[in-house]
């Protein structure tokens, strides 16, 4: 009788821990990290709900770094206090440390990331975004190519006039896009700056300094703007997590172009860090309901909005953040709707 009273309620809580962490029907008892792996893939198999993989993380203090998983670890799930915890057993492989002349990333190893990293590495190296129309206005610009070139690549030399400017300064050149602005108040929200390419200061007398163009994604021109390399580590390995706050927003842009959203592609949306996003944070995506005639009434009538994705955001600024989408059921859109998930 009191074996039979301890299974039941170990069953209970078993099962009480399940539905707090909604564990997914058919998950495994133990997995293997193998190569391609990312942490929101392992999540999946895991957790019906990928974000909430912090709530059963047991971390092991005796194992070094034990937030980082490797290919070769293992990873088993287990009960303690009748709650799912996973537990890391670290493999025999640690990878190779691998070191980018373009790239600070923490960590530097071959840790698994968060999410895979080829389909942002463009943004985290390039793409910025800029508060107000008065920072592009103040900040230093290209005045000249050499002898008078209206336009330079790279390997050119071309002059650029500013205070700000320093003898020994890593520039990267930035031309003017689009201005970001909510769509209720109309308040600017930042400015996307437009990568042209990177430069080093080899003199400066003056407000003019001589620039050596060392990368250069189109032609370098007079007016574009120079703003120091931005020195901010690339996280590859944050968790995933639901925002610390109510989050209602809306895609307001998709930086490469498309119109038609899908899994993979990176978007802009209208909250940042002074909303409370920080990155990790996981939205559910809803899809804009049309707005359509109803037959027999003869009136407008908007169809709700209907749950379709997932974005996790992976770059904040002050006002905007651009997300990864990593679930679409349908095709998404500018303007269809962010939400805590």
């Amino acid at each position: 009788m009191r074996k039979t009273l301890l299974a039941l309620l170990l069953l209970a809580a078993g099962g009480v821990a399940q539905a707090a962490v909604q564990l997914k029907e058919g998950h495994p008892d133990r997995y293997t990290v193998v190569k391609g792996d990312t942490l929101w893939d392992i999540s999946g198999k895991f957790l019906s709900k990928p974000w909430k993989w912090p709530e059963i993380w047991q971390v092991n203090p005796q194992i070094q770094n034990p937030h980082l998983i490797y290919p070769g670890d293992v990873l088993s799930l287990t009960y303690i206090d009748g709650q799912p915890r996973l537990m890391l057993n670290r493999g025999e492989s640690r990878g190779t440390i691998k070191l980018s002349p373009r790239v600070r990333s923490t960590p530097i190893a071959e840790a698994i990331p968060t999410i895979p990293l080829d389909k942002i590495n463009a943004f985290l190296l390039s793409n910025r975004i800029v508060d107000s129309d008065a920072d592009f206005s103040n900040a230093p610009y290209v005045v000249a190519g050499d002898q008078e070139s209206v336009i330079s690549g790279a390997g050119d030399r071309a002059y650029a006039r500013g205070n700000a400017l320093s003898e020994e300064g890593s520039y990267g050149i930035f031309r003017q896009a689009k201005v970001y602005r909510d769509p209720e108040t109309n308040e600017v929200l930042g400015i996307d700056a437009m990568d042209v390419g990177s430069s080093n200061v080899t003199a400066k007398e003056g407000d003019i300094a001589t620039l050596n163009l060392t990368r250069t994604t189109q032609e370098v021109r007079p007016g574009d703007r120079l703003f120091p390399t931005e020195e901010r580590a690339i996280t590859s390995t944050f968790m995933p997590s639901e925002p610390s706050t109510p989050i209602k927003g809306i895609i307001i842009d998709v930086p490469r172009g498309v119109t038609q959203i899908g899994k993979y592609d990176v978007v802009t949306i209208d909250k940042g860090t002074r909303d409370g996003l920080a990155e990790g944070n996981v939205l559910a995506i809803y899809k804009l309901g049309e707005t359509v005639r109803d037959r027999v009434t003869e009136e407008m009538v908007k169809i709700p909005d209907e749950r379709s994705g997932l974005v996790m955001i992976f770059r904040t600024y002050n006002r905007l953040s651009y997300g990864l989408v990593l679930s679409a059921t349908r095709s998404l859109e500018v303007n269809d709707r962010v939400l805590n998930p």
